[in-house]
């Protein structure tokens, strides 16, 4: 279905406002090279293979074996979602 002239309008002042809010994300997005690197994959298995642990110990009553697929669900999202550095705003300061 097409797009309405009004809804179009709209579309095209949010791609500009991305733009001007992050500049990075927007080509980023316009380029469609968002993908998660190898690292991220990895981290993602390595999740699904905590949480099959974790089960695994909770229907055999193996605390240690518990724990160790919640370390290795820990493990996994660390490396999928990695540590980005967080870029605060500042608003108007006065000097």
């Amino acid at each position: 279905m097409p797009l309405s002239d009004r809804e179009r309008k709209q579309l095209e002042e949010l791609e500009a406002d991305l733009a001007a809010d992050d500049p990075q994300l927007a080509e980023r997005l316009s380029s469609g090279s968002v993908r998660l690197k190898a690292k991220g994959y990895f981290g993602l298995l390595l999740c699904l293979l905590g949480l099959a642990v974790l089960i695994t110990g909770v229907s055999t009553q193996l605390i240690v074996v518990g724990v160790g697929g919640f370390l290795l669900m820990g493990a996994g999202a660390y490396l999928t979602l990695g540590t980005r550095p967080v870029k605060l705003r500042r608003g108007h300061e006065k000097h």
